[in-house]
């Protein structure tokens, strides 16, 4: 999948998206070493200006 595509790839079908047990901060990416309240592309497009470039599909997914 293009990672700079136009749209953020959805983190919720990436091998590397994590729920956290912290409520302030529910979703982390275990590539970056990053916890967040957004989502962790749209937290790696900020800072970056690029789409996520450790996106990877979980297996089992299309």
């Amino acid at each position: 999948m293009p990672t700079n595509s136009g749209r953020a790839p959805n983190c919720l079908q990436c091998s590397n998206f994590r729920v956290t047990w912290d409520a302030d901060y529910p979703r982390s990416c275990s590539v970056f070493g990053i916890k967040t309240r957004l989502m962790p592309s749209a937290e790696v497009f900020a800072a970056t200006g690029l789409h996520c470039p450790a996106f990877e599909l979980k297996p089992g997914l299309k």
